[in-house]
């Protein structure tokens, strides 16, 4: 596919935090774009605000006529649209080239310079602090993130074509679709068994990743993972370390020790110990390049974060509300320690939203350890997204299992006025379903009331 002779795009699924990334970046190029989405959200909003028509109910008869000629139209959907979807089965039936997001991404940056982020947790994170730290040093790149950076108050950044920052998803193996210079692995839980069926398969696939590098390619891992490359690590023998660490005002401050240089004084603002090794993986990275060392770690220190990855959004002497896109036992464990290791003898309260039927039921026992960690836990109940219901597997199941001593489960309507109830110091929400949406709602209720 050449990317030059197409002249419309349309997106089945536009609406996704990837699929918005690159809608945006052919609308930027000059394409026609359009869209479907199952439903209306902030980014489907922004996207409509910059020209895109997108519709959201499934009818050939909302497709505009532009799109329904196939010369010169490239269709992209997500793995998350059904096979049955009347749109993509109309596509599919009439010859259009059709693509899915991860195919396209790798055609968009087969010809630049790529650093993909791979992992089971931290790539948004760490993708986002790669963007940042590249164009802070004058890097002539664009970049397709998993979520909204707060430096950017976007998905994606267009600043130049030599080089390219991308997300290296491992849901539906779609990471194979990419051909990197420079690659990181952040971690490889289990997850997604759905698609992988067991562990072992997917650390299978995350092998197959890292041989997808060009050739000259350099690949960084985090210190443990059963992979050869580079490793970055604390306190550890790793290529590349961070020493020395102490926090000051909510910040920290360490040494960054690489192959060449040590940096003395370097600060990072990011909250939590998996956040420390998320800004050092994507220092490594950056110096590939060629930005000078000194200059990578001032803008460390200017980092603003990503949207709900451990987003403060009230943070005062009386009350701190904390919200995060956890939804894996090795994330919640995360978010505990960093908020144990900054706001330490506190009172926490945790509300938690369990994503998709099938990740609760395969790691259930795992999230109950992770969740009595937390002596107060709101649950809600089970974000389906893609899924249909699973027999027997709901929050009261997952509740039950539960140690904490004050455990709940309630509704979304509840929320506040539990919140109210139990009066905690420090309330974090968590979950990758639409709990995100009420966060303004409890932020604009929770400041009124402190």
């Amino acid at each position: 596919m050449n990317i030059a002779q197409i002249h419309r795009v349309y997106f089945i699924g536009v609406g996704g935090i990837g699929m918005s990334a690159l809608a945006r970046y052919f609308a930027f190029i000059n394409k026609t774009v359009a869209g479907y989405d199952k439903t209306e959200s902030l980014l489907t909003k922004e996207l409509s605000n910059a020209g895109i028509a997108i519709h959201y109910k499934d009818d050939l008869e909302q497709i505009p006529n532009e799109f329904r000629n196939p010369k010169n139209t490239l269709v992209v959907y997500t793995p998350a649209v059904p096979s049955s979807h009347t749109e993509y089965q109309y596509f599919l039936s009439n010859g259009f080239v059709i693509k899915k997001r991860s195919e396209v991404l790798g055609l968009i940056t087969k010809d630049s310079f790529c650093f993909a982020v791979a992992g089971t947790h931290g790539k948004t994170t760490t993708s986002s602090i790669l963007a940042h730290l590249l164009k802070e040093t004058g890097v002539s790149l664009t970049a397709f993130l998993g979520g909204i950076s707060e430096d950017f108050n976007s998905n994606f950044l267009l600043e130049g074509t030599e080089y390219s920052v991308v997300e290296a998803d491992e849901f539906d193996r779609s990471f194979l679709q990419l051909t990197p210079n420079v690659a990181c692995v952040t971690s490889m839980d289990a997850d997604h068994l759905d698609i992988y069926g067991d562990a072992q398969e997917l650390e299978k696939t995350f092998v197959e990743f890292t041989k997808r590098l060009k050739p000259g390619g350099k690949l960084f891992v985090r210190n443990g993972l059963p992979l050869e490359g580079l490793t970055y690590g604390i306190e550890d023998n790793s290529d590349y370390c961070i020493r020395n660490i102490t926090i000051e005002r909510g910040t920290y401050i360490f040494d960054l020790e690489t192959p060449e240089v040590t940096l003395k004084g370097v600060e990072f603002n990011k909250p939590g110990r998996h956040n420390l090794l998320n800004g050092l993986v994507a220092f490594a990275m950056a110096i590939e390049s060629g930005s000078p060392p000194y200059r990578l770690a001032l803008a460390m220190a200017t980092f603003k974060g990503v949207q709900r990855r451990f987003s403060y959004q009230i943070k005062n002497d009386d009350f701190i509300f904390i919200d995060d896109y956890a939804h894996h036992p090795t994330e919640i464990n995360a978010i505990f320690e960093a908020i144990s290791e900054m706001h330490p003898n506190k009172k926490v309260l945790a509300v938690f939203q369990p994503h998709l039927f099938s990740r609760t039921r395969d790691f259930a026992d795992d999230f109950a350890k992770s969740l009595s960690k937390f002596e107060n836990i709101l649950l809600l109940d089970i974000y389906p997204a893609r899924e249909e219901p699973i027999a027997g597997i709901d929050s009261q199941w997952l509740l039950e299992k539960i140690t904490s001593t004050n455990r709940k489960l309630i509704s979304k309507e509840q929320i506040i006025a539990q919140i109210k109830i139990q009066a905690p110091e420090v309330l974090v929400t968590m979950g990758a379903g639409d709990i995100g949406l009420e966060v303004i709602k409890i932020k604009k209720e929770m400041s009124y009331a402190i």
